[in-house]
């Protein structure tokens, strides 16, 4: 089978006939639409329309003719300067109605475009699966294979693209159009001292322009523009600016004949960009590779206290890291000073990552963050950070939820604004509830739950466990229940960062009689990669065996 010929048609003014009522019908209006065409609609009165075709009707953008479709239709229904003859042909009945073959023959003897629902054979076009960003169109088709995998794969192309390359293209093509303008203007001026040459001395009579001169420029000039198309890497040519562009022509325009230097953009100074990165619950193997690489490329990190040392260990010796100086009445003063060194570090041009302890948006402040930085002109790029809510369970072998035992998991502070202490959470048997930043004042924080006064209290046998450090070497697990939890903090000691967790949950894995249990230390991740390097050394002494 031969390739199709793939165009892009300009089909402002067109008239696209479509016939059919269905769901189809209604996007191919609307796509025409889009692309500045007029739609036609033949379709009986009394059928069911698709509630976009009828929105589309009733505010004038589509034509409804209420009837049977007539051969005429076809040369009758287009524009006056194509003799009424239409523009394309949309049929949406599908192969098997016998007007879909009827309507293709005709079209094809009029030779106007004709497009039939899942009837490849009765096409002689088909729709292309379109990324559109400006006047960037990227468009994909399987011939009429399968639409759903030429959606995906121009989905695919689409996500590996940088964001703003629409606007690039509109700025390169600026640069193309004044430098035609240019050229054209140069011509007009070589024209004019022409014509003064021929009524007398020119002023610039000592200056030989001939017209192999202008055209040599003129292609100097687009080669250039030809080089920044083809080797910049397409995510420095989607940080172009409008002022990259006067930059850009400035540069053109005053060097010398001999080359174009585009030194003049990239010697501009380099915006500031700013990240909130989650780093999880403190294993370094539990980065997301996205905030790891953003780690890595950062020229400033502002780091929360509680972010471990093997974290902070991946960061470069050349990057500046400061940590939050958080204690007890300094909070929110230390937040004040985190903004505005990232504030000093962007107006700077440099790239800040704002390393936050677990997800920045799980009590991380990292909502409030982003609208800071916003509001002064830098909208932040955030990477999740898998919470300590959900992983610390799970470290300690409490699954979060089980069947018959806990549907549902509630996350909850244990210390509001301010310090405030939060209203308590009803007791649901079946529900595990997390309380973080709690420790510190578990004494009432337990006595609120197992209020005898409230309507719904927390019995006091009711399963916990105090997690803390979790998924670092010196993980400990307490397991208890809300009866004894303070009285064993009070005694074992407190190991920050930790989080209490409540619920029947707490006892599926794991049952014993005593009041309070301690487990020390965390090598689940460590098995992990022995694991891995036994199965990468099996591998390499097999493909040397094979080798041999």
């Amino acid at each position: 089978m031969a390739s199709a010929l793939l165009t892009a048609v300009d089909s402002t003014s067109h008239i696209h006939l479509i016939v059919g009522s269905n769901p189809l019908a209604g996007a191919r209006c609307t796509r025409s639409i889009e692309v500045g065409a007029k739609p036609v609609l033949v379709a009986p009165e009394d059928a069911s329309l698709h509630y976009g075709l009828i929105k589309r009707i009733e505010e004038g953008e589509a034509e409804w003719m209420k009837r049977a479709f007539r051969d005429n239709d076809l040369t009758t229904l287009g524009r006056d300067e194509v003799d009424r003859v239409v523009d394309a042909v949309f049929v949406t009945l599908g192969g098997k109605n016998p007007l879909s073959a009827h309507i293709s023959n005709l079209c094809r003897r009029l030779r106007i475009p004709v497009n039939v629902a899942d009837a490849p054979n009765l096409c002689t076009f088909t729709l292309l699966s379109t990324h559109s960003d400006g006047p960037l169109q990227i468009g994909v088709t399987t011939s009429g294979k399968g639409c759903k995998l030429s959606a995906r794969i121009r989905r695919e192309i689409a996500s590996s693209l940088p964001s703003h390359l629409g606007a690039a293209v509109e700025r390169l093509g600026t640069i193309r159009r004044r430098i035609w303008e240019e050229d054209h203007a140069a011509e007009l001026s070589m024209d004019l001292e022409a014509e003064e040459e021929d009524g007398g001395q020119s002023s610039s009579f000592n200056k030989l322009i001939t017209p192999e001169d202008i055209e040599a420029a003129k292609t100097r000039r687009m080669r250039w523009l030809a080089q920044i198309c083809e080797y910049w890497p397409l995510r420095r040519l989607a940080a172009i600016t409008d002022a990259d562009v006067e930059t850009a022509l400035r540069s053109y325009s005053t060097s010398s004949t001999s080359g174009i230097s585009t030194t003049a953009i990239d010697n501009r100074k380099r915006r500031g960009r700013i990240i909130l990165a989650g780093s999880g619950p403190g294993h370094p193997d539990l980065l997301t590779r996205a905030t790891h690489k953003a780690i890595l490329a950062a020229d400033l990190i502002l780091a929360d206290k509680l972010v471990p040392a093997p974290v902070l260990d991946l960061v470069p010796r050349r990057t500046t890291v400061y940590i939050a100086r958080k204690f007890p009445g300094n909070a929110e003063r230390a937040q004040e000073e985190l903004l505005a060194m990232g504030l000093e570090g962007l107006q700077a041009g440099k790239n800040v990552v704002r390393l936050k302890q677990g997800d920045p948006y799980i009590y991380g402040r990292g909502g409030e963050e982003f609208d800071f930085f916003r509001a002064h002109g830098w909208a932040p790029t955030v990477l999740p950070g898998i919470t300590s809510a959900l992983s610390a369970p799970l470290f300690a072998a409490i699954p979060a939820t089980h069947r018959a035992v806990a549907d549902q998991v509630l996350i909850c502070t244990g210390t509001g604004r301010k310090g405030a202490a939060p209203d308590p959470p009803a007791y649901v048997e079946s529900r595990t509830t997390v309380f973080l930043m709690a420790l510190h004042r578990l004494a009432a924080l337990v006595e609120s739950l197992v209020d005898d006064d409230r309507e719904k209290g927390w019995p006091r046998s009711t399963p916990c466990a105090v997690l803390e450090r979790a998924s670092c070497p010196d993980q400990r697990v307490i397991r208890t229940t809300l009866e004894f939890v303070c009285a064993a903090v009070e005694e074992e000691g407190s190991r920050p960062p930790g989080l209490l967790v409540v619920g029947k949950a707490c006892g599926v894995l794991w049952s014993g009689s005593q009041r309070w249990v301690v487990e020390e230390g965390f090598k689940g991740l460590d098995d992990v990669e022995d694991g891995i390097g036994e199965l990468m050394s099996e591998l390499e002494i097999g493909e040397g065996v094979r080798q041999g």
